[in-house]
């Protein structure tokens, strides 16, 4: 199972420049709200877009949707591992936790 990080933690990196954060809703709900940076990556094109867009398989890298109930997440951060990505992580509650903690999003 992949690790998974808080939001604070994520906060952090983001504000350090140091993880690429991954949409893994795309389409409508990407071009609507999304963390500061993320770059929209849904799980049936992982294989072949992960290589352009993550050509570091060492960087760290975390996926997020919409909630915990949401696995789109995890789907992806599956298949990133599965194609030898090392330091993936999962913020398993989403941009649903973001926006209640007022934090900032971009559209």
């Amino acid at each position: 199972m992949t690790a998974l990080i808080t939001r604070e933690e994520l906060l952090k990196e983001i504000e350090a420049g140091t993880v690429t954060v991954l949409d893994t809703l795309g389409g409508a709900y990407y071009a609507k709200a999304h963390l500061p940076g993320a770059v929209a990556l849904v799980g049936a094109d992982v294989e072949t877009r992960a290589p352009q867009l993550l050509p570091d398989r060492d960087a760290a890298i975390v996926t997020y949707c919409s909630n915990a109930a949401c696995s789109n997440s995890q789907h992806v951060a599956t298949e990133l591992e599965r194609l030898g990505y090392t330091n993936v992580r999962k913020y398993r509650d989403g941009i649903q936790d973001w926006t209640e903690a007022g934090l900032p999003i971009e559209s």
